[in-house]
């Protein structure tokens, strides 16, 4: 071994496990040198949950992201040698229709994604899977790609040390701790280990099970728990004796038991002549602080193998053996079998990215053997380049905001998901059942009153309608049709519909407390928002305004949309709730690396906003104001800011509409919103749920959304965004932007669709909610741009204005033509769309009013 280097470019902790690993043979590849990974344990890692995971794959997520980094990673697995690509069954029960749902759904997301899954008859499965009970399902989904990491991942992370080491750019350590980060000035400098100190410029954490405490050593924490995960074998099983396999027949999932299983293929192979069972907790997960996990010297098993009873599942066993008969045949193996331990977190997804306290400390956590290369080839690109080719926005760690980084938020999110590893499936609407009223908008006690149904964003309660409002369903039901399917009404709320056409009549105020504001002041604060924004900021003319912008990446394309509201000392972001606290943390990030004199703050807490909007909506807020001549046409041009007093409280009126009626958002602060509300409701104006906001009337207004229409894939010409001019300043992604400009056409527009029938083969009118993909009605596939990009549905809702389902796609420009006919996919059932708007298109525009933009 060499000796220990006192000094390196990158330190990666926790570099034996498959993550660590990956990252370093990425980082080797986009060119660095001078690379130095320790680990706690042997290399590869011995007590890490590599060294126990069932090291297999399934591409089956209803994302974009988490679905390339699946297939990347399979695909590298079997660039190595190293993948048994056997395919994989998910079954379905008989009498568990919701389940067989799902599948189809997944159907959907992989033509959307670019999966290769579909339904299979019950049949056919047991063709494919000879041990199941063909009576006791009603039908699969087969995934051809589906597979097992061979001999384990464990293998593949040591072969992937070895040839960084070989490479003369990685040097690796093992049994050899992280004791202690070294900082200066808010930058890790290097890590202090048992064997000494080592000074990097950049430290990877990808500690796994660990992380946590790593990252304590920063001062924050990751929203990440490591939860018991049973692990079952049974055995012998000879039937693939002699062949040498490491797997013979198709992986197993039977996720309505939360369970999956598989055979361990030749005796001699590296598991040896078993059956593998593996359960998740679905009532009692067990989660465990790291700093409750052992030390090896500690543990009767592996620090990451935990003691298993029986008893614990054999209530799903025995419903595991009544599917497949050959669990109760075989032996159960005690002595092979444990609880290993995963991570889940508390949204789902990894904790990807820069810290958010340390410059140059980067964390991988939370990541499963699945998506391990595809994850690590992530983090090298965004350290080497600053960006990823596909948007990272849902892995990002600094898509957190502070509150959701308290250790017993954490435990609390992490218990839910953890339930629901494997079941019941989610719905895209789901909302969180625990942690929830963190924050809560000063009139929230009037909302409760009202009878709101409440979601969560943010934090944030928020009702997307009120049953006070049901009696609008006597007068709006002809044109708000009830939705018989249960999995379309789950997390809908009908009067939302009828709120959404009152206030078109009338007017209507909506909380928009979830908000996410950021002032940015300082000397230099201007030249911050000009550098980032596509818009102009700067300039004498632009005080007193809002301006709707965008904040492009170096390759031109969109990372962010917000308004900037331009004050005599600073400027105010308005931002979406899931978005404001990555944005906020990216402008620190960028002020840091320019050494601008700003300061970032976020004073999302002491503000509140409510949106007035319908035809009415002038002269209704005319009755409470001071000066209502204030408000005239003349007075209060477009997406002018003026303060106005209501109720003796100063608040800032932007005129401005996300929802396609004229109106104002009312900004003040959180303590003079009550009775901002008040006065307003007391002259009769009604309350109505952000979902006629957030979904149905903006998308009536072909009106975008960041996160789902907006994100990386795309640039500002084909969402439609860009201004008529570009702006003489240098900003962020400028070169690129003028490229695009310049160009004839581009290679993809976003689209606005409408169902034509949404009738299914049973007879029900269906109203789709999530992501479905857009398919050439002759082919059936999936309609794909010259950059390799599919289309598929970045929103969809019911607008009942036009009484029909509308979505928004990005289409390949030979698709760009309104009258164009096409198809999308609905639980795995074809429904007719026509094209009615190419970019920005809106099918409701009662006075023609300016878009945001």
């Amino acid at each position: 071994m060499s000796a220990f280097p006192s000094k390196a470019k990158v330190v990666i902790v926790g570099a034996g496990g498959i993550v660590g690993a990956s990252v370093i043979h990425h980082l080797i590849e986009n060119g660095w040198d001078d690379i130095v990974g320790i680990d706690k344990s042997g290399i590869p890692t011995d007590i890490g949950s590599t060294a126990h995971a069932s090291d297999f794959c399934y591409a089956t997520s209803h994302d974009l992201l988490t679905c390339w980094t699946t297939m990347y990673s399979m695909d590298f697995y079997e660039k190595m040698g190293h993948y048994a690509r056997i395919g994989g069954l998910e079954v379905a029960r008989v009498g568990d229709d919701e389940r067989m749902a799902e599948l189809k759904r997944r159907v959907d997301s992989g033509k959307a994604f670019g999966t290769n899954v579909k339904i299979i008859s019950a049949a056919e499965a047991k063709e494919k899977f000879p041990l199941l009970e063909e009576d006791q399902i009603q039908g699969a989904m087969w995934d051809p790609d589906a597979g097992l990491v061979v001999p384990r991942s464990q293998t593949v992370a040591g072969k992937l040390i070895d040839q960084g080491v070989d490479s003369g750019n990685l040097k690796i350590f093992a049994n050899t701790s992280a004791l202690e980060l070294v900082t200066e000035d808010g930058r890790i400098t290097g890590v202090m280990t048992e064997r000494g100190t080592i000074h990097a410029d950049h430290v990877v954490v990808c500690a796994g099970l660990w992380g946590r405490l790593i990252a304590e050593m920063a001062g924050e924490d990751l929203p990440v728990m490591p939860v018991d995960h049973p692990l079952t074998f049974f055995g012998p099983y000879n039937e693939f004796e002699g062949t040498g396999a490491e797997i013979g027949m198709p992986l197993l999932r039977d996720q309505g038991n939360s369970a999956y299983m598989r055979d361990t293929g030749d005796p001699k192979s590296t598991e040896g002549g078993q059956i593998e069972w593996g359960y998740y907790y679905e009532e009692n997960p067990r989660l465990v602080h790291p700093r409750e996990i052992l030390e090896k010297d500690q543990a009767r098993l592996s620090p990451s193998q935990r003691d298993l009873v029986l008893e614990d599942v054999i209530e799903p066993l025995e419903k595991a053996m009544e599917l497949t008969p050959v669990l109760a045949e075989l032996g159960f193996n005690e002595s092979h079998s444990f609880n290993g331990l995963l991570q889940t977190s508390i949204d789902g997804g990894p904790s990807m990215g820069e810290s958010r306290k340390l410059r140059g400390l980067w964390y991988a956590v939370g990541i499963w053997i699945k998506d391990g290369p595809g994850m690590g080839k992530l983090i090298a690109d965004w350290m080497t380049h600053g960006k990823t080719h596909i948007d990272h926005n849902s892995v990002d760690f600094s898509r957190f905001n502070e509150f959701q980084l308290n250790e017993q938020y954490i435990h609390d999110r992490c218990w839910e998901t953890a339930k629901k590893i494997y079941n019941p499936p989610v719905h895209p609407r789901e909302p969180f059942a625990n942690a929830r009223g963190i924050r809560r908008s000063p009139f929230y006690e009037r909302e409760v009153e009202l009878g709101g149904y409440f979601m969560e964003l943010g934090g944030w309660e928020r009702a997307h309608g009120y049953a006070a409002n049901e009696h609008l369903l006597v007068k709006h039901g002809n044109r708000v049709p009830e939705r018989e399917n249960e999995w379309d009404n789950r997390h809908f709320w009908r009067v939302s519909n009828a709120e959404h056409l009152e206030m078109s009549e009338d007017c209507g105020i909506i909380n928009l407390s979830h908000f996410h504001i950021t002032d940015i002041s300082g000397p230099d604060h201007v030249t911050l928002m000009e550098w980032l924004c596509a818009a102009k900021i700067g300039g004498d003319n632009n005080i007193g305004k809002g301006i709707y912008t965008h904040m492009l990446d170096d390759d031109g394309n969109v990372r962010a949309d917000f308004t900037v509201f331009r004050m005599d000392d600073r400027c105010r972001l308005v931002n979406g709730a899931d978005a404001g606290p990555r944005d906020l943390v990216y402008m620190q990030r960028v002020a840091d690396d320019n050494g601008w004199d700003v300061t970032i703050a976020d004073v999302t807490e002491d503000y509140t906003t409510i949106g007035i909007w319908g035809p009415n909506a002038r002269e209704n807020l005319q009755k409470v104001v001071d000066d209502p001549d204030a408000l005239s046409v003349e007075n209060f041009p477009f997406a002018a800011i003026r303060e106005i007093t209501i109720a003796g409280k100063t608040v800032s009126a932007f005129r401005i509409s996300y929802v396609g009626e004229q109106g104002w958002e009312l900004h003040m602060r959180y303590e003079d919103g009550l009775a901002v509300w008040d006065a307003l409701r007391e002259i009769g104006v009604i309350a109505v749920g952000v979902e006629t906001y957030a979904n149905s009337r903006r998308l009536e207004k072909s009106l975008r959304l960041q996160n789902a229409d907006l994100h990386t894939q795309y640039n500002l010409f084909e969402a439609d965004l860009a201004r008529p001019k570009v702006k003489a300043a240098e900003f962020r992604g400028k070169e690129k932007h003028v490229a695009y400009r310049a160009r004839e056409a581009q290679p993809a527009m976003l689209c606005t669709l409408v169902m034509t029938d949404n009738i299914d083969k049973d007879g029900v009118a269906r109203f789709p909610v999530g992501n479905l993909p857009v398919m050439h009605p002759e082919t059936g596939e999936t309609l794909m741009d010259e950059l390799g990009r599919r289309s598929y549905t970045t929103s969809i809702a019911y607008g009942p204005s036009i009484g029909k389902n509308i979505a928004l796609a990005y289409l390949p420009k030979e698709y760009c033509e309104e009258g164009r006919k096409l198809e999308v996919s609905y639980f795995d059932e074809v429904y007719p769309v026509e094209v009615v708007g190419i970019g920005y298109a809106p099918l409701y525009d009662p006075e023609n009013l300016k878009p945001r933009s």
